[in-house]
């Protein structure tokens, strides 16, 4: 019983015609798990392959194929009649977007074939199911690297507390992402998460947008404006880029954590909030307050609780994960069917050092998909050449330079693969694992 659950191939067939309702008794007797829908009415179902009567109303619905296929994360085939083949719309939709294609009528055992290959590459590439947006949630803080689970439990922790909490790192690092995790956990969850980013608004303008303004309080007033505080009562008030506030709106700020109350601009009477407040920087808070441009007695008050998001640089073991998940995220947007990384791919984001952090690798596999030309992206579509190790600046010329740039290269290749498991990356390159650790020490790779 458990080895033919084990074995269970699920077949799903979207706009089945009669030839293809003929072909699913065969189809069931080779053991495929076959269910069948319109277009309109896949919703969650899994399926390990997908079967799809493309005809010319899927063309001008193109877009909900796209989504479809690129949702289902699985490999799919298009069944058409011979004489739409050669049409170039046709043609080009289909050789992007499709595993393979059948023309009508079947051949039954070409087709038994076909959905073959597809289960294996579906299985290979670790796909077969389509994401529910009931669950979307569930993964939007993506890896399974010891800093990120050890993040995904302090947050758990921190979120039902009602204190304030600081979240520290780097740009690109996804704090935005923590803050509206705290606030999805949370007691607020039903509440409104606003955000604003104290940075990107002139100074003029930010007290305006955090406690808002009466009518005519200002040339421009035309009416009363409810600011980003009054936005979020009940809910959660993130600030990004805490450290980037004017002085004078700091103490603003302080007496509204400790009273609890606002007053719009040009107005007389306080309006009492309850609000929990998420802020996040990027900068040295306390270099900050040394310097004179940071009040000592908000940084408490902001720091309750802390967290920080790890760099990029030192997730090596997330990287494929998120790069395959930002090829599937932006697949429709740019036109491209989720595509995999070639060895060298990842090799090359291995090596990068990531000053963007998550942010630079979600724009570049965008760029990969629009460049690709092939069934991968390469490195060169990524636009990073291959760094041969950090001996790149040494005349490499001798034997044992060589030596030292081959061996700093397989370690990067294995961590790209298994960097979360050392272990696997250890009996992949056919070394101990405490010789692994020890050239990681010497190559300084983390």
């Amino acid at each position: 019983m458990l080895e033919a659950a084990t074995n269970l191939r699920r077949l799903l067939v979207v706009d089945p015609c009669d030839d293809c309702r003929r072909l699913l008794p065969g189809l069931r007797a080779a053991g495929w798990e076959v269910d069948s829908c319109e277009l309109d009415n896949v919703g969650n179902r899994g399926c390990d392959v997908g079967l799809l009567r493309l005809q010319p109303r899927h063309l001008e619905r193109r877009e909900s194929v796209k989504e479809l296929i690129s949702r289902s994360g699985t490999e799919w085939i298009a069944v058409l009649n011979l004489d739409s083949l050669p049409l170039n719309e046709v043609g080009d939709f289909v050789s992007e977007w499709f595993f393979d294609f059948h023309t009508l009528p079947f051949d039954v055992a070409r087709v038994q074939v076909t959905l073959g290959r597809a289960f294996g590459m579906a299985r290979l590439r670790g796909r077969g199911s389509i994401h529910s947006d009931e669950h979307e949630h569930e993964h939007e803080l993506l890896g399974e690297s010891r800093d990120v689970r050890e993040l995904r439990k302090l947050l758990a922790k921190f979120a039902p507390t009602e204190s304030p909490v600081l979240i520290r790192g780097e740009s690109g690092t996804g704090k935005e992402l923590v803050a509206r995790t705290l606030h999805r956990q949370s007691r607020r969850a039903i509440r409104p998460f606003v955000a604003i980013n104290c940075g990107a608004m002139p100074e003029a303008l930010i007290q305006s947008e955090l406690f808002g303004h009466e009518k005519g309080a200002f040339t421009g007033a035309h009416q009363r404006k409810i600011g980003r505080f009054e936005q979020a009562n009940g809910g959660t008030l993130f600030l990004d880029e805490v450290g980037d506030l004017p002085l004078e709106l700091q103490a603003n700020l302080l007496r509204v954590l400790q009273e609890k109350q606002i007053e719009r601009v040009g107005g007389s009477q306080p309006v009492t909030v309850d609000v929990r407040v998420l802020a996040a920087t990027h900068v040295d808070l306390e270099q900050a307050i040394r310097a004179g441009q940071f009040r000592e007695d908000l940084y408490y008050r902001l720091n309750v609780l802390q967290v920080s998001t790890a760099p990029l640089r030192e997730r090596n073991g997330d990287l494929a994960l998120l790069a395959n998940h930002f090829a599937h995220l932006y697949s429709v947007e740019t036109g491209r069917r989720p595509r995999r990384f070639s060895d060298d791919a990842l090799a090359a984001m291995a090596e990068h050092s990531w000053p963007g952090n998550v942010r630079e690798l979600a724009n570049r596999v965008r760029r990969g998909l629009v460049l690709a030309e092939g069934r991968q992206i390469e490195a060169r579509d990524l636009g990073l050449e291959r760094e041969r190790g950090h001996t790149a600046h040494l005349p490499l010329v001798t034997l044992e330079a060589y030596k030292l740039g081959a061996e700093r290269q397989a370690m990067c290749d294995a961590l790209a693969r298994h960097g979360d498991n050392l272990s696997v990356a250890a009996r992949m390159l056919g070394i101990s694992r405490p010789t692994f650790y020890r050239l990681l020490h010497k190559h300084q790779l983390r």
